[in-house]
């Protein structure tokens, strides 16, 4: 097999995995809007809040809401991965938000103005450990690609 066709073929995958991750963010917004926040909602995920994440975007100005799990959170400040689920491009609401750090974040039905940033390489290394004991998927999902998956933190304003 040749050097395109594998290319192609990864491409292919890639563009699968995310369109299963946006209509799987599509269910999961709905159920949690729907209910607000009773399903699906603080505590539901694996122990993990599910927040809703709501970015500007940087191309068209809309907002873009998708659903995140915070495996680190404490006083109020969330930790985020813009893991992708392994993928080797960053996830658009972490470019929305490198563009635009404030953000609104919804959990249980409570939303609220949020100031997001990416924490630095210090902060990952000493963050890292912890966001794996929440939930060991992402030490499998840096494994998958060759990007350093970003933490990010959503900080009260």
């Amino acid at each position: 097999m040749n050097g395109r066709r594998i290319v192609s073929i990864m491409t292919k995958q890639s563009s699968v995995i995310r369109a299963m991750m946006r209509t799987s963010t599509a269910v999961h917004r709905f159920v949690f809007s729907a209910s607000k926040g009773k399903f699906l909602g603080p505590n539901r995920f694996g122990g993990m809040p599910v927040l809703m994440l709501t970015t500007t975007g940087r191309k068209s100005g809309k907002q873009r809401t998708t659903m995140l799990t915070s495996p680190v959170h404490e006083n109020g400040t969330f930790v985020v991965v813009a893991s992708g689920g392994g993928s080797d491009s960053a996830p658009a609401w972490l470019l929305n938000l490198r563009d635009n750090p404030m953000v609104e974040v919804s959990e249980g039905g409570d939303a609220r103005p949020m100031r997001a940033r990416i924490v630095s390489a210090q902060e990952r290394t000493e963050l890292w450990p912890k966001v794996v004991a929440g939930y060991q998927g992402y030490e499998e999902y840096q494994k998958k690609t060759n990007r350093e998956i970003p933490l990010v933190l959503l900080e009260p304003v």
